[in-house]
């Protein structure tokens, strides 16, 4: 037998199936969104309904993000307005020394898109904001020593109310956040490839901001709303941006920018007792997001392996479609490991996985399943298991891809992992009693450094 022939009908059988899989597909509905979180965090349904909430809060364009929480409780949290990754560059531009974040209400924000390198550049800015009283962050590609100085002795001396932070991202990405950020604040980008020079701005080009917070890492800004018309036309031109751009990073970055312009951001702060629990938490979580993630993105179908199952029905058509007897085999393959993951579960739950086969392809309803936790046949839809299509589509892809790079190989070269031995123990050596402590008589009693 040819091996390449019989990788070709595996490959083959795969595109037919991926074919098939999308004609059972349906799009998710909002009330469903838990039960595919649920599923993928092994039937957690507090996870479940913690991403469910935030999608539903954020919008299915929104963003989730996942960190490690300060509390043993999972907190939820969502942010209105612009948040990204840069925090304050001195320490000491900090208002609550508490917290340690830096916190302006009313604030004004200048937007560079270079390097400062001198406090004359920003003199004219800076001073118009110590006489008017209002507070002032700077955002800028960088802001040099010779510049930052200045500043953090004006705020030391009581004089202005400033901080100072780095655009967020590098090159081009930067200079379109810094964009997204002028309008969503109503302000100007300094750039010199405009002919708008730094030191002659006056308070015309500063953004507005309701509220600011910068903490170490991260900054917020949270406006009034007044931009919205503005923001809306942005959004709309980077979504022409996301439809003709190909490239999945590139697509990540948009979707990341109106996520922000749009005021969409939920995160879900993960807490727990131990290390190890947060770390388990932490992989359940992020499981169950993608799976939602991908839910959304292309829809879900009948979950407990009864989805690969019903396509399992459909090889034997695709088998006449092939050229060769080898390619016939290689489908024949592919459709006995349709049958593997509902036979798992199956014998998981303690049952004959040969009946439960039978007993789902007898009903004709593809939505007719088996449900190992309560060990009954069922509507599964209706039950809440269900599998994100995607997830599907990805694995009947990735295991042909895999199987034709098996068969079409001359070797396989694998790591196989060797216990280390125990170390051997050494005896310690035994160790001398301290001196006795010596009489308040004998000396000066303290503390020798």
């Amino acid at each position: 037998m040819n091996p390449v022939q019989i990788a070709r009908g595996i490959v083959k059988t795969s595109e037919a199936l991926v074919s098939e899989l999308k004609l059972m597909s349906r799009e998710v509905e909002n009330n469903e969104l838990a039960d595919v979180a649920a599923v993928s965090a092994g039937n957690d349904y507090t996870v479940g309904n913690m991403i469910s909430d935030a999608i539903q809060k954020v919008g299915r364009r929104g963003v989730v993000t996942i960190e490690k929480g300060r509390c043993t409780e999972n907190i939820l949290e969502i942010v209105e307005g612009m948040q990204f990754d840069r925090g304050y560059l001195s320490p000491y531009f900090v208002t609550d020394r508490q917290r340690m974040v830096v916190e302006f209400h009313d604030c004004k924000l200048l937007l560079v898109d270079k390097t400062i390198k001198n406090a004359e550049e920003v003199f004219k800015i800076l001073d118009n904001a110590v006489k008017e009283m209002y507070p002032i962050v700077i955002v800028a590609e960088d802001v040099d020593q010779e510049a930052l100085a200045p500043i953090i002795r004006n705020k030391l001396k009581g004089l202005l109310k400033g901080a100072a932070i780095k655009a967020p991202a590098f090159g081009e990405r930067k200079s379109h956040y810094l964009d997204d950020i002028a309008i969503l604040t109503g302000g100007t980008v300094i750039r010199d490839d405009m002919g708008l020079k730094l030191e002659k701005a006056g308070k015309e080009v500063l953004g507005t901001a309701t509220k600011v917070v910068i903490t170490k890492d991260s900054t917020l800004i949270v406006t009034d709303g007044s931009t919205r018309e503005a923001v809306e036309k942005r959004v709309s031109q980077i979504c022409g941006l996301v439809e003709n751009t190909e490239e999945k990073f590139q697509k990540k970055i948009l979707n990341e920018r109106i996520a922000r312009l749009s005021g969409g951001i939920a995160i879900l702060q993960v807490g727990a007792q131990t290390q190890v629990e947060l770390k388990d938490k932490l992989l359940r979580i992020e499981d169950a997001l993608n799976a939602t993630k991908a839910a959304i993105e292309e829809g879900v179908v009948v979950g407990g392996g009864c989805c690969l199952l019903r396509l399992s029905t459909k090889v034997d058509g695709i088998k006449e479609l092939l050229d060769n007897e080898e390619q016939k085999i290689g489908a024949e393959i592919f459709k006995r490991a349709l049958s593997y993951p509902a036979r798992l579960i199956a014998k998981n739950a303690g049952v004959n996985g040969n009946v439960v086969i039978n007993q789902v392809l007898s009903n004709a309803d593809i939505t007719y399943g088996y449900n190992a936790a309560t060990d009954t046949y069922e509507d599964l839809i209706t039950a809440g298991i269900i599998d994100p299509t995607k997830v599907v589509r990805c694995c009947l892809e990735h295991a042909a891809s895999v199987a034709k790079t098996f068969l079409t190989s001359d070797a396989v070269v694998v790591d196989i992992k060797e216990l280390d031995p125990l170390p051997m123990r050494t005896r310690m050596p035994p160790v001398a009693p301290p001196p006795m402590p010596k009489s308040p008589s004998a000396g000066p009693v303290g503390v020798y450094l």
